[in-house]
């Protein structure tokens, strides 16, 4: 078997036993690896009967294909569980090398299963796996334990929960040595398991079909990556923000009032050219101290962020990127580079996933500011940077009565006020991620149907909705949903096809699918056809939307929060646009019949058979078009 183990490692925390299982080359070559198998083994053993912070649940953790032999850009890994933010399929990957050292130790998959009786940490060395006290560590923030285990356990790679994911936060994450598997709530999953990290060292080496044919493209792709990459390394994911705000008017801000940052802009004497503070083009040459890529990158978009000094002590962190420069600054309507930064340290030390964070503290910003919340002290002002800051230490640490109304991200928040349901933004439970769709409507189709719930990376159609075409697609309006059904079935196809080989889609304009291809036969030897490698990533989706509909989802989650729906952008480049109810219905039509899924949203019996469920499609499976 070339480029897997087909090793499955399985941790019942309850009474410690330890297991290996057989994966069968049948298996391996239908979910391929990362998000394929982590859906699959989610699918078959965690049920609707499972409460997500429940010992039932499972923590899931498998590294994409291609992780291992060197590849420029691979480097992502998958966990998978019930998520406890949306109720239903929950997926975060992170870059970093906790997945190549599970490698190295053997393992083409890590199932956790029940509940510690005490804080405990999970140790992995190749074949030797036990699971020790970590009482010392409980209450520790995330760089904390990563150190501890590191001195503890020697040259290891950790994957860690911080204060927030002890509590049980929904929007809590897990980091991987200053990488984060942020969305969905993992981090509460492991800290409802007891489980305070994981450490593995492997001394592995797997088995390729052909190294030569590896070596070959890898000397090919790791120059073509680093000549199309310079941008990302200048400035990292950040350098989106002025196209975004002064071309599409897509970049939300003040809690999605709007797509444009006019705050902001209004300081500068020419918006059309200028950059505001939280522009990496402004702030990349002061800040940054370097770069920390992921293993293997060549144009890592890494921005080591140091200041001393500032109004917010110090700052040492990688980052922020685009996600957190959105969240935590225009959505909080914060223009302050280093207040966002700083932000960021504190989320990633407490554990929380920074997009949830930033989204939350902006509706309630909005609450206050509506007279809806009331608040001792200064308050809660949209700019204030030092309230946002207070806010997030408060959610972080579960701390007050703030802190305790924005623990568990914007839906609970509103639902727990019972106030400013109208403008909580989140999609099935999920805060979204930086992208207006009032600027972006294919964006809009997509954050609606995403089964994670608002996710922009299951399909990346941001990338067709900028540019009008991306791909095999050309001619597309950025303004038009009705048509964007078939291009983005297509699209979160091949996104998943990254999710299960482990490849970063910042380099989704390099890797597409006859790229994929030819690096998936050198390692695996399948021989795969361009369309078989694109039939596994639709089985993967499918098996995503399947877990939801068994969970209760249906076409009623599949919609965009109600200010997108009915309020116009009031300036900005996309002055006066929503999306309306009627045409998103009508996307929503197309979209799930070029699925091959009936109506309601639901795949049909054919459509599953067709791809090899016939299990799935005997649970579920429709038999109306």
């Amino acid at each position: 078997m070339s480029g897997h183990w087909g090793k499955l490692l399985r941790i019942d925390l309850d009474n410690g036993k330890v297991s290996t299982e057989e994966l069968s080359d049948v298996f391996l070559r239908r979910y391929i690896g990362g998000a394929g198998i982590t859906g699959r083994v989610l699918y078959d053993e965690v049920g609707p009967d499972v409460e997500p912070l429940s010992s039932g649940n499972k923590l899931i953790m498998a590294p994409g294909l291609l992780l291992g032999p060197k590849i420029p850009t691979a480097s992502k890994t998958a966990f998978g569980f019930k998520s406890p933010l949306t109720g239903g399929y929950g997926k975060a990957l992170v870059g970093g090398w906790i997945g190549e050292e599970l490698k190295k130790a053997g393992y083409d998959v890590l199932v956790l299963e029940g509940k510690a009786k005490n804080p405990s940490v999970v140790v992995i060395e190749d074949d030797d796996v036990k699971i020790e006290d970590a009482q010392d560590l409980w209450g520790k923030d995330t760089h904390e334990t990563g150190n501890a285990l590191k001195e503890r356990y020697g040259k290891v790679r950790t994957a860690v929960i911080g204060p927030a994911g002890e509590k049980l936060s929904k929007i809590s994450m897990i980091e991987c040595d200053e990488r984060q598997a942020g969305r969905g709530g993992p981090g509460a999953v492991m800290g409802s398991k007891n489980l305070k990290g994981i450490a593995i060292k492997g001394s592995k080496k797997l088995e390729i079909h052909d190294p030569d044919k590896i070596d070959e493209l890898n000397s090919v792709y790791r120059k073509e990556t680093a000549e199309k990459g310079k941008t990302d390394m200048d400035f990292g994911t950040g350098d989106a923000i002025h196209p975004l705000n002064v071309e599409l008017g897509a970049f939300p801000s003040l809690n999605w009032k709007a797509g444009y940052f006019k705050d902001a802009y209004d300081k500068l004497d020419d918006p059309e050219e200028e950059r505001i503070d939280l522009d990496p083009r402004k702030w990349a040459s002061v800040y940054r101290d370097g770069r920390r890529p992921c293993p293997f990158c060549t144009k890592p978009c890494s921005q080591y962020f140091v200041a001393k000094d500032t109004p917010y002590g110090d700052i040492a962190i990688d980052g922020p990127e685009y996600e957190t420069l959105y969240s935590l600054g225009s959505c909080c309507g914060v223009d302050d580079v280093e207040a966002v930064a700083k932000a960021n340290e504190i989320c990633d030390k407490l554990g929380i996933d920074t997009i949830s964070a930033g989204v939350t503290v902006a509706w309630a910003m909005e609450a206050y500011e509506k007279g809806l919340l009331e608040l001792d002290g200064p308050g809660l002002k949209f700019g204030d940077e030092k309230a946002m800051i207070e806010a997030v230490k408060a959610m972080g640490n579960r701390e007050g009565e703030l802190g305790e109304l924005l623990f568990d991200g914007v839906k609970s928040a509103s639902e727990k006020l019972g106030k400013g349901t109208d403008f909580a933004i989140h999609i099935k439970g999920m805060e979204p991620p930086g992208y207006e769709p009032r600027g972006m409507y294919g964006m809009g189709l997509a954050l609606a149907v995403a089964p994670r719930g608002a996710d922009h990376l299951t399909s990346c159609e941001y990338a067709l909705d900028y540019g009008g075409s991306f791909w095999h697609f050309d001619g597309y309006s950025r303004t038009d949903i009705v048509s964007k059904g078939y291009p983005l079935s297509v699209l979160e196809n091949l996104m998943m096809i990254y999710d299960m080989t482990g490849m970063c889609k910042f380099s989704r304009g390099i890797f597409l699918d006859n790229p994929l291809l030819e690096l998936v036969n050198a390692v695996t030897g399948w021989n795969m056809s361009i369309g078989e490698l694109l039939y596994a990533g639709e089985r993967g989706h499918n098996v995503a939307k399947a877990y939801n509909v068994r969970e209760g989802f249906s076409r009623k989650d599949d919609t965009l929060p109600d200010r997108v729906l009915e309020e116009k952008v009031p300036y900005g480049p996309s002055q006066g646009r929503l999306i309306p109810r009627e045409d998103l219905e009508v996307a929503l039509d197309r979209y799930y019949t070029a699925r091959g899924w009936n109506l309601e949203g639901v795949p049909t019996k054919a459509k599953l058979q067709s791809l090899d469920l016939e299990d799935i499609a005997q649970d579920l499976g429709s038999v109306k078009q």
